[in-house]
Parts: structure tokens; sequence; C-alpha cells
């Protein structure tokens, strides 16, 4: 099993930068091929593969004029980058100034990747550009804004799969967030139904607009995460997963993971180490 490496936000350049850009020539000059948790933004655009990350146990392929988000909290690895080209953006949640981008910030897919349209490769290209030459001037001059600004517009031009979606629904925006606060302590949909506000079928019916899933398939698959992230990084017995996400006992949590995986926590985690 990986040993993950905690990273932190560290601008190199200027101490209160909250944007922060990367080729990925230089990622490969800084990556070791482990596994790794950052507190901070990882947007990729990619301009030419093939090449592959890791997130949270799904393997993305990055394809020439794609892109990759990955969000804060997530375990991830880069797994062949040698050919790749293109640049990572680094930032801080509160980095984006608009208020639809940081809605999506907010509220980002658990690993998003896409494709960028031939049609919006033009823009996506000249927002990157603008905020790579922003983002090397000198400290002194530079507004400490303008990197914030032209993030904003780089992850609206790069138009993420989930943007639209996410941005029109409110009621799952606020869903969302009573998850990621209780979904240790809370496993039924009623709670958040109730605590929000809003009738069962109400919120599932939003949840369902917004991400395809009902509100109970949306919390397993966050529960779900959580304990392959335990299981295979922290190295947690079943018993002491149950207890960390809440569960009354081993024997529930195991029933709970084999119905969600096909697997049992022990023969999952095995797996998971052999690899």
């Amino acid at each position: 099993m990986s040993v993950i490496r905690q990273m932190t936000y560290q601008p190199a350049v200027r101490r209160a930068a909250s944007v922060e850009t990367m080729t990925f020539g230089r990622l490969r000059e800084l990556n070791d091929g482990g596994t790794q948790r950052a507190d901070f933004h990882v947007l990729g655009v990619i301009d030419a593969g093939p090449g592959a990350v890791t997130v949270d146990f799904r393997r993305h392929p990055l394809r020439d004029r794609s892109a990759v988000w990955i969000p804060p909290g997530a375990v991830h690895r880069w797994d062949d980058i040698a050919e790749v080209a293109g640049h990572l953006v680094l930032f801080v949640p509160t980095a984006p100034v608009t208020h639809a981008t940081r809605e999506l910030v907010a509220s980002p897919d658990p690993a998003a990747h896409w494709d960028i349209p031939d049609a919006d490769w033009p823009f996506v290209d000249t927002a990157r550009s603008h905020l790579l030459l922003e983002a090397s001037a000198p400290p002194g001059d530079s507004s400490t804004e303008l990197p914030g600004i032209l993030l904003s517009a780089l992850i609206t031009r790069l138009r993420p799969p989930h943007a639209e979606a996410r941005l029109t629904h409110p009621v799952f925006r606020s869903f969302r967030a009573g998850v990621e606060a209780h979904f240790r302590q809370h496993h039924d949909a009623g709670y958040y139904a109730r605590t929000l506000g809003y009738s069962p079928r109400t919120l599932s019916r939003a949840v369902q607009q917004a991400t395809g899933r009902t509100a109970k398939a949306y919390i397993v698959e966050r529960i779900t995460l959580e304990a392959k992230r335990l299981l295979a990084h922290d190295r947690l017995t079943a018993a002491r997963c149950a207890d960390v996400l809440g569960f009354a006992d081993a024997s529930n949590f195991s029933v709970f993971f084999q119905k969600a995986t096909g697997e049992r926590p022990g023969a999952w985690q095995a797996t998971v180490a052999a690899e």
C-alpha cells in the first residue's frame, strides 16, 4: 500500500500569491511516482499526450487538448506523464474572484477529466497564456488580484462538465456541503432533507438533476470513497473504518462495503496492496 505524501500550498515566488503555475516538464522533475494528497486545487491543461493520472482509484487518460481537475483532499498519482505537454495551475479554494467560479470551486467533481472541444481551444489557450504571463510577473509589477481574475476566466473557458448542473441547483450545493460535513455521522438521505428543509422527493430530484444519481446513491458513493481511502492509504482495519465512518460495528460496515463494491473490505484492501 502506498504512503501518501501530504502537500501544503506554498507559493514559490510570491508570498501572497493564491495561484501558481507549472509546466508538466517541471512536474516530471519533481514527481517521484508516489501517491499524494494536496490541500489545494490542481487544474491541468494538456496540449498533447498521451499520459495518465489516477485520482481516488480511477485512472484518467491525459489526451491531446484535454483537462483534469484534482480537488483538495483527493488522493492522486501521476502514472505516466513522460510525453505530456501542458501546464498545471495550482490554487487555493478562495483564489477565483467571480461568484460562479467560486461556487464551482466549492463543489468540484471528485475526479473530473474532459476533452476540450476544438471550437473552445483558442479561448482556453488564450486565457491560459494570459494567466501564465501574469503569474510570471515580478511581485512588484503584478496586482495580487489579477491571477485570481485570470484563473476565473480560464475556469469559465474550460467549461468543466459538472459546471452547468452544479451551478444551477442551489439545493444540490447545500446538500453536498451537508454531506461533506456530516457523512461520517449521518448515512440517510432523510437526515439531510430534514436539515435543509426539503421533502425527500425534492432533495432527491435536485441531486438527480445535478449528478445523475439519487441522494442516497450520492451519500453511499461518498462514504465508499472515504472507506477506500482509509483502507488503502491509512491502512485501517474494517473495525476501525466502521468506527471512523459511523457504523455500529465491523460487520455492518463490511456488509455496506460489499454491497457498494462487490468485495469485502479485507479482500479489497489486499487487492490494492498487491497492485
